[in-house]
């Protein structure tokens, strides 16, 4: 008789996963009916920058926790859009194609469909139909649409502006693209240049991008971010008049309304103190500043000018928040509006052209950095705060005063409170025509020029008889011309000039030779409205379609990083509010729902490669599968807070996939369901349901998990109602298993085509309790009763129970029973 050779455990991943994705692709599955679908549900991810290196797994963890809420929208009974693409411009792309000598139009192409490979083994629900390349003309041709649509509203514009060059990128960067003073691409620190650079207005919008924001279902980090960066301030802008130079510069104090002796020029500040006017004892422009030369006096020329050459060099970040203090006198003096005082007129390079009016009112007794600037340059301090206990004569010490108080040393003002203050001072100013009440953005002007070439062209034409011209509409895409010599040079002119036959051109309305623009557009110009493309891509005679966009728009829930949280995110939102401004889309907000996830390390450690604890998808792929990978980076931890991957952790999510295959493979079709599992079942239906739309997946798989343990307890044969809809629940967690178990039993329609199962909450009431044995005063466990158990029955319960029954000596003295909570045993 030969040995009977038993079944292997478990199932084969490689086998399984590979045959759906087949199946998925043959039947279409995954594509969305935009035209007809009923209940749109519009799942939205971050789409990837495609890396040489392929698809991390940030990435993945990212896409996974989109794809298993995409997923069970779909088993909700929506039909579900879910996309996805490639953010395939920028500088990321460009500098690795010069490091290994490939041309970036050669490499992208070859790095995107490595991603296509990596994306289709992680078993996503993606349309690819519907899929974008912003290095496509056919989309950078509307990316250059948008563009136009803001110029043809006055919301682009050309200027010559101090901004952040990285001397290694050669490039400007964002005050957004600055970290700690050096450029977030690459690290090296970051330099300021005065260049003509293309803007986009979006410091117009500031007000509506922050209100909007106390009416958004966002991660409360992301709307804060973004408060922060837009930062309203609401003050006064001051008007300091400036003493003519001819003026008797011993003088201490002269009036305000000589006119004669100040010229008429003003010094404009805004400060959100104007009820620290009487404290201002100097002022300080940024070097920048357009009055610098003029005030400037002849004796200080030449250190005026060495100092200005020393800012330049510096980045506009780092100034802002570097602590040591240098400055230079410019020699001339303002008359403080408030005081009548003569004042000193400084430059220093903590002050930005950037914020505000590029000058401020140095109020050394209630600023820090002033009065660390007037202590180092032995200028008046005086205190005209008082917190409690203070006077007007109390010293001020090693430090600026900067809490709450009266107003000392204010003249008419003495006595009041801050807030009060402010708003007198502020009214009386104006009505001496020294000071309005306005209020003020932190946010400024968005810097799409790039010295690059690896971007899409500005649309502008510039002529010597129009001038500035915009290509026309008929006449998009401006190519990217395909150029051997794309490596850029510190000259702050964009490779693109150097190519002759594409540098001049035809002007659009006169037809004479003229000049194309040479910059390129920033890479998050191309993200800023590719949410938009999505639901019309085939349709090359348009951006978006408008019936489509009704349809399917603004996006249901969107995924992505924090990091995005004051560019991509802030950024999109602006272009979204320009369109509708122009009559091209009917919402101004484009995702209704957005949540930030968390970030994974390893071994309690950030990933990098110089560490070696990089996660590489694709070997845990081969050796566990797809729907292990995926399951066990959702039992991480909280998605919207990420988690520590340990290569020890993944085992025990292939072990339940196993169980949940065997579980179907061996079931008893004709088996009752016993009471208790379905009881069960029906708590983790309804946990499950509650946890995932909350993206609270590891507790979700956490109670699959508990419900596997009674499923299969004792190693039962479970009965075919109490593990179908377990199938159901892990689906969108490990999507290929779920297919095959589905077909398993018996279905001929993907489980993608069920419906999420329902609970029965009558059956979530259990005939059983749970009773607390208090043995001589002290808790000693609980046993498992009916619910309308008596005393004695309890107590028979008690005494059977061995870790409670052994303090149960002898005839108990006496028994009290607390009905539904308590048995108390008296020895």
């Amino acid at each position: 008789m030969t040995a009977s050779v038993p079944e292997p455990i478990g199932y084969d991943p490689t086998a399984i996963e590979a045959r759906w994705r087949e199946r998925w692709a043959e039947r279409g599955t995954h594509r969305t009916d935009i035209a007809h679908g009923e209940r749109p549900f519009y799942a939205l991810m971050m789409f990837p920058y495609p890396s040489a290196e392929g698809l991390h797994v940030g990435n993945l963890f990212a896409f996974t926790g989109c794809d298993i809420y995409a997923r069970f929208q779909r088993l909700q009974g929506h039909t579900v859009f879910e996309p996805l693409g490639y953010d395939a411009f920028g500088i990321h792309s460009e500098n690795f194609a010069l490091k290994v000598g490939r041309h970036p139009m050669e490499l992208i192409p070859s790095n995107i469909r490595n991603f296509r490979r990596q994306l289709d083994r992680a078993g996503l629900m993606v349309d690819w139909s519907k899929s974008v390349d912003t290095t496509d003309p056919n989309y950078y041709k509307w990316t250059q649409w948008v563009f136009l649509q803001l110029y043809k509203q006055g919301l682009a514009y050309k200027k010559a502006a101090a901004v952040n060059w990285c001397p290694s990128c050669k490039t400007v960067l964002a005050n957004e693209q600055v970290e700690g003073g050096a450029c977030e691409r690459c690290g090296t620190m970051v330099e300021q240049r005065f260049l003509e650079q293309w803007f986009f207005n979006i410091s117009k919008y500031a007000p509506r991008l922050l209100e909007n924001l106390d009416t958004l279902d966002w991660s409360a980090t992301t709307k804060q971010a973004q408060r922060n960066w837009i930062g309203r301030s609401d003050g006064a802008r001051l008007r300091f008049p400036v003493l003519d130079p001819l003026a008797d510069a011993g003088s201490s104090a002269v009036s305000v309304t000589a006119e004669v002796r100040t010229g008429g020029t003003t010094i404009e500040v805004f400060t959100t103190r104007p009820d620290t006017i009487f404290g201002a004892t100097y002022l300080v422009l940024a070097p920048e500043h357009p009055l610098v030369d003029a005030l400037t006096t002849p004796m200080q020329d030449g250190a005026v000018r060495a100092y200005r050459a020393r800012a330049a060099k510096q980045d506009l970040v780092s100034r802002k928040t570097s602590k040591e203090k240098t400055g230079e006198f410019t020699g001339s003096y303002a008359v403080n509006p408030a005081t009548g005082e003569m004042i000193p007129i400084w430059i220093a390079d903590y002050v930005l052209m950037e914020y505000g009016t590029g000058a401020i009112m140095a109020v050394p007794g209630h600023d820090e950095r002033d009065f660390e600037f007037a202590t180092k340059f032995e200028l008046p301090i005086v205190r005209v705060v008082a917190g409690e206990g203070q006077t007007a004569k109390t010293p001020l010490g090693e430090a600026a005063y900067v809490g709450d108080g009266v107003l000392v040393n204010s003249g008419q003002f003495d006595g009041l409170s801050v807030d009060e203050a402010k708003v007198k001072v502020t009214a009386w100013l104006a009505s001496r025509h020294a000071g309005d009440a306005v209020t003020n953005y932190r946010l400024h002007d968005w810097c799409i020029s790039r010295q690059r070439y690896w971007g899409p062209p500005i649309p502008i034409v510039y002529c010597d008889s129009c001038g500035t011209v915009p290509v026309p509409e008929s006449q998009l895409p401006v190519l990217l011309p395909n150029i051997p010599d794309f490596k850029p040079d510190d000259s702050g002119i964009s490779p693109l000039a150097r190519h002759e036959e594409w540098y001049h051109t035809p002007c659009p309305q006169c037809g004479k030779q003229a000049r194309r623009e040479t910059d390129v557009s920033d890479t998050f110009l191309d993200s800023a409205w590719y949410f938009l493309r999505y639901p019309s891509v085939g349709r090359d005679d348009i951006a978006f379609d408008a019936a489509t966009t009704k349809k399917w728009l603004p996006v249901t829930t969107y995924i992505g990083g924090n990091e995005h949280a004051v560019l991509h995110l802030l950024y999109s939102r602006f272009i979204t509010m320009v369109l509708h401004d122009g009559g091209l889309l009917d919402f101004e907000e484009p995702f209704t729902k957005f949540r930030a996830h968390g970030l994974i390390i390893r071994e309690g450690a950030k990933m990098s490669k110089s560490r070696g604890n990089v996660v590489n998808p694709d070997e845990y792929i081969d050796k566990w599968g797809a729907d292990s990978f995926r399951t066990y980076l959702m039992f991480l931890g909280p998605f919207e807070e990420g988690g520590d991957f340990r290569d020890s952790g993944i085992s025990g999510v292939k072990r339940f996939l196993d169980r949940l295959w065997i579980a179907v493979r061996d079931r008893d079709e004709s088996a009752a369901a016993d009471a208790e599992v379905m009881r069960k079942l029906q708590a983790t239906i309804k946990k499950v349901g509650e946890d995932v739309p909350a993206l609270s997946y590891n507790t979700a798989i956490a109670a699959m998990m508990e419900y596997m343990n009674v499923l299969r307890k004792g190693e039962r044969t479970p009965a075919r109602a109490e593990v179908e809809p377990l199938v159901q629940l892990v689906a969108p967690f490990a999507p290929h298993i779920a297919e095959e178990l589905w077909a398993m039993l018996g279905h001929a329609t993907s489980v993608f085509d069920s419906r999420w199962p329902t609970f029965d909450a009558s059956l979530l009431v259990s005939d059983e309790i749970e009773l607390v044995v208090q043995v001589g005063g002290k808790t000693r466990g609980k046993v498992l009763v009916p619910k309308d158990v008596t005393q004695d029955a309890a107590l028979a319960a008690a005494k059977a129970d061995p870790a409670i029954g052994k303090f149960i000596t002898g005839e108990p003295k006496k028994v009290i029973l607390v009905p539904g909570r308590l048995l108390n045993v008296v020895v």
